[in-house]
């Protein structure tokens, strides 16, 4: 009986500090919305995510994926708020280690934007973790009178994951005022 209590407990103190490194390690999430060109436009880095663990999975040669939900919302008082545009964008980094080339590709909403192939480890970093100027919508959708925020939510694949294969996740938000 005392043995189960004492595994009891040590499983539990483990859990805990378990618990504490993952919130001790939460990345931050920088995003600038703002309107050119008739467009909402979005830029945002996520800064200190090209950990070691994303490090050592590239170095092996796991392909890694860093995907971003970019969300245009709208407050409504007393309801769920409003989306009113979504876009997806996401960045895969696949290592050769013959070659010792990372093969990039950046992709919005499903199609290939973008495509490189680089040997510098700082431009792999800076493409998966930074974007600039994502159009998420048309100003026409908007109502100057609202106030609007940029929500984004990152998964990173296959680091940060768990025992059954879940992705942990990271969400930011941005506000600001349409002004036409």
């Amino acid at each position: 009986m005392a043995m189960n209590r004492r595994r009891v407990l040590w499983t539990v103190a483990a859990a805990v500090m378990a618990a504490g490194q993952i919130l001790g390690a939460q990345e931050s999430l920088r995003i600038t919305p703002f309107v050119r060109d008739n467009q909402v436009v979005v830029s945002f880095e996520l800064a200190d995510a090209y950990s070691d663990a994303v490090r050592d999975a590239i170095a092996s040669g796991l392909r890694t994926t860093f995907s971003y939900e970019l969300e245009l919302r709208t407050v409504v008082p007393g309801w769920v708020d409003r989306t009113i545009a979504q876009t997806v964008v996401s960045t895969t980094d696949q290592y050769d280690n013959l070659t010792r080339r990372h093969s990039l590709s950046r992709s919005v909403d499903g199609r290939v934007e973008e495509a490189t192939v680089v040997e510098n480890e700082d431009v792999v970093k800076t493409w998966l973790t930074r974007w600039k100027q994502v159009r998420v919508a048309d100003t026409s959708r908007l109502d100057p009178t609202r106030e609007y925020y940029v929500r984004i939510t990152t998964r990173a694949r296959p680091v940060g994951g768990s025992l059954l294969g879940l992705t942990r996740s990271i969400s930011g938000q941005a506000k600001f005022t349409f002004i036409p």
